[in-house]
């Protein structure tokens, strides 16, 4: 029998998830100021600038150069690439729908997992894939209006790609670093790759709205900087197969906000197919996995400061 997660690891990865839910609604929000590359890199440039801050009065430790270049793929892959391609297809694929594809994160960290990993899945994850690629592929239909991918669907649907690679980096760092310091470093080789992307971002936030830019704010501080410092501690401090779990949850944190904020009510199909999305997930994470022990599922010794 497996032990039960601790309070404190359930309510961290609560609050990441929750706090990530809101990042769709928000982003669309401030997209109407700001430029997508403009948005990302005034939002983690902010979150970046505010962990440093935090991690000098807590004793912040120097990377070690042998983790340097994994570092730096975690920073170009999770952060520059990831959010600069989200930004962009949420300017087409409404928060509710781009939470549900997002949410296919963990099939692809669980396929990476078998190449990279050395995990197995069992008959019954690989059932679970199959189904969340069948759920995945009505939403994207539901948003095209025809027999094909939306453009802003495929983007955001292959960018879950480089989240699972950017989860499975994090989790080999974790043994040697704090959850702080992969993120806080990540973050500002991430924010770094972005400058040459982000012309124009002076101007943007000089004409952009006040709710445009609160919006940023809130982006930087809270699904930014916050959620990603305790998605993290809680990756270090208990099996990634069952922490991954929470993920799911995220897309109905989507789906309540997007309705109170923007008024989207997500259709018929959409909702049959972030449904199979989601048990195709729970499939694949829940009892998908053969008994036998991997890195992914192992507890790192790294705690948050």
């Amino acid at each position: 029998m497996k032990s039960s997660l601790s309070p404190s690891v359930i309510a961290t990865a609560l609050a990441a998830v929750i706090l990530w839910g809101s990042a769709p609604v928000a982003i669309r929000v401030a997209l109407a100021g700001y430029g997508p590359a403009q948005l990302s890199l005034l939002r983690f440039g902010m979150a970046f600038v505010l962990l440093l801050l935090y991690g000098f009065a807590v004793g912040l430790r120097r990377p070690a150069l042998a983790d340097l270049p994994t570092l730096a793929l975690s920073g170009a892959v999770g952060i520059t690439l990831y959010n600069v391609v989200l930004n962009y297809g949420l300017k087409t694929v409404p928060a509710a729908s781009a939470s549900f594809l997002v949410a296919s994160t963990p099939i692809w960290t669980s396929l990476l997992a078998v190449v990279f990993l050395k995990e197995r899945l069992n008959p019954i994850g690989w059932a679970g894939i199959f189904i969340s690629f069948l759920g995945i592929g009505l939403i994207a239909r539901e948003r095209g209006h025809g027999l094909h991918f939306s453009p802003g669907a495929i983007l955001i649907g292959l960018n879950a790609i480089a989240y699972a690679v950017y989860m499975i980096l994090q989790k080999r760092l974790l043994w040697r670093m704090t959850a702080l310091e992969f993120t806080t470093y990540s973050f500002g080789i991430g924010s770094l790759l972005l400058v040459p992307f982000g012309s124009g971002t002076i101007a943007a936030a000089q004409s952009a709205s006040s709710r445009a830019t609160w919006a940023l704010i809130f982006l930087g501080i809270f699904p930014a900087a916050l959620a990603n410092v305790a998605w993290a501690r809680a990756m270090a401090e208990a099996p990634a197969s069952r922490i991954s779990s929470f993920f799911y949850l995220m897309p109905v944190a989507t789906v309540v906000l997007a309705w109170l904020w923007l008024a989207e009510i997500p259709t018929l199909l959409e909702w049959v197919g972030g449904a199979l999305a989601l048990a195709g997930v729970l499939l694949v994470n829940i009892w998908g996995h053969m008994s036998t022990t991997s890195v992914l599922a192992r507890t790192a010794p790294g705690t948050l400061h």
